[in-house]
Parts: C-alpha cells; structure tokens; sequence
C-alpha cells in the first residue's frame, strides 16, 4: 500500500486559523493591514539608511539587513495565507509547500543570527568606542552579514535533505503555513530521525545565538555601571534599549512555540504565537528602532521635509 499511497498524495491541505467566514474576513484584513505597514515601515528604513549619510555607520548597515530580512520572512508566511482566504483553495503542492518551508526556516535563521552580530556590534560600540569604526569597517560588515545567510542556509540543508525522501499518507497541515511539524505528522515514513536533526539544527541556532546576545549584554551592562554619570550611562542604554526588545519579541515567542504546551492545546497556541511572530513583530520592529532612535526619527523629518517642499 505504501507503492499506492506515495502516488497518491501531491497536495496538502492547509487548514488555517479558522473555518467561520465571518472570522476569515477579519483575519484576512488584520493579515492584509499588518503585512503592508510592515512592508512599508521596513522599506521605509532601508530607504532612510540608503540616502542619509548620517546613518553609515555598522549599527545601520545591520539594522537595514534586519529591515530587509523581516520584510522576506513575512513575505515567505503570509501573502500565500490571503491568497488561500480569498480564493477558497486550500491546496498546496508537496513541492510548494518544502519551498515555503526552506524560505520560512532560512529567512527565520538568519534573523536569529543577525540579532546575535546587532548585540555584537553594540558590544564593540559601547565597550569599544574609540575602536568602533575600525573594528565594524564595510568589510567586516559585509562578510558578518554573509555568515548569517549561510548560517541559515546550513541550519535548512540537514532537514532538506533527509525529507525530500518522505512519503505521505495523509494531507492535512493544521496551521496557515507550511511547518515542519504539520508535514512530518503527515509521512508515514519513520521520521523520528529527521524529528531529532530538527530539533538539533533549532537548538544550535537558538542557543548559540542567545549566547552571544546574552554574552554582549553582560559586558555592556558591566561597562554601562562603569560610566561616571547618569547622562553616559542612559545614553549608552538608548543605543541598546530598541534591540533589547526586538531580541525579547524574537526569542519570547520562539521559545513558547518550541516549549511544547500539552498536546491539546499545542495546534492552538501554535497558531496563535506564530500569528505574532509573523504579523505582528515585523511590523512593530521599524516603530520600536525609530521611535527610540533620534537619528533615524531626524533622517525621517528631513525626507518628509524635502517632499513637503518639493511638492510646493
């Protein structure tokens, strides 16, 4: 029967968060409003960073990374759910459905590691400050930059390749993407193995990042205590205060998703924090960077000035 069931199933069906209309409706246009600021706020950053000469410095080059990354993470998750919605058509092939894992896991990775080289890069801005420029040149930038996609792109190639030999006896993904545990569930092939390199491959990423963050924030707060008055060390919190809370976002969220709850409520909770971390975190990333950030907020005013004056 395995002959005639591996023959059988080239499509999953993709359940989604709701089946009532009514609520369809709503999750359609929360979905749609948060996708599009989120894209507009990111694209906003990377365009402020592309024209101010103000904003050159590493700290910006990486923030503009982070920006571009949130929008392609975002982009890899929802759009495929709003075309699901308003097309009716739950289907997805075996092979979308592995594309939209890859770029899921490598886009999330990435992220992950970059929020590690963004704590560095504080690290060495405040610990280090009459080194910063030498230390975090272009160069060296550039090539952290290029550590992190292939950083991401290791962690997805284990996975990749162990699955791509699954066969599958069943068609339902009870979530709105495509998630490696929904399709594993449904192979009847043993997957205990591929279920390991998983948990492997999210582990290294998450703990070696959160080493290195957590790393950074020990010598910062201890060099922070160090400064002489109130003024240096509030100013030193500022420049760290907006990633602090993005790495809280980012690693809160994951860490309660891969925590597993009980069984029962597990596709729930699932589905609700991924809903988050997927709408919501992107598109409050570009507010929390700007809102504390005087250069970024100066770099805006000046933009909208010019277009006030242009349109004169």
């Amino acid at each position: 029967s395995a002959m005639r069931n591996h023959s059988a199933i080239t499509t999953f069906t993709i359940l989604g968060l709701t089946n009532d209309p009514q609520l369809q409706i709503l999750v359609f246009i929360y979905l749609f409003i948060t996708y599009m600021l989120s894209v507009i706020g990111n694209l906003t950053i990377i365009y402020l960073i592309l024209v101010d000469s103000h904003l050159e410095t590493a700290m910006y080059f990486f923030l503009q990374n982070f920006s571009f990354i949130e929008i392609t993470f975002t982009t890899a998750c929802v759009p495929q759910y709003l075309h699901i919605i308003s097309s009716g058509d739950r289907t997805i092939t075996v092979k979308a459905c592995f594309t939209q894992i890859f770029f899921i896991v490598l886009f999330g990775a990435t992220e992950f590691f970059l929020l590690a080289v963004m704590s560095y890069d504080r690290y060495v801005a405040i610990c280090k400050p009459l080194h910063y420029m030498t230390i975090m040149n272009n160069r060296v930038c550039r090539i952290l930059i290029l550590c992190c996609w292939v950083s991401g792109l290791l962690i997805i190639l284990p996975f990749l390749n162990l699955s791509l030999h699954l066969e599958f006896c069943d068609s339902v993904i009870d979530h709105f993407y495509c998630d490696a545990s929904p399709i594993l569930k449904n192979s009847c092939s043993d997957t205990w193995f591929i279920e390991q390199v998983v948990i492997v491959c999210a582990l290294v990423t998450f703990i070696m990042t959160l080493v290195c963050v957590v790393l950074s924030y020990m010598y910062i707060i201890r060099m922070t205590l160090q400064f002489p008055s109130a003024q240096q060390r509030k100013k030193a919190f500022s420049t760290c205060s907006s990633h602090m809370i993005v790495v809280s976002i980012t690693y809160g969220s994951y860490i309660f998703i891969y925590i597993k709850p009980s069984a029962k409520d597990e596709v729930a909770i699932n589905k609700a924090v991924s809903l988050l971390a997927t709408s919501v975190a992107p598109l409050l990333n570009p507010f929390i960077y700007t809102l504390r950030n005087k250069q970024v907020k100066q770099s805006f005013n000046d933009i909208l000035r010019r277009f006030a004056f242009l349109s004169k």
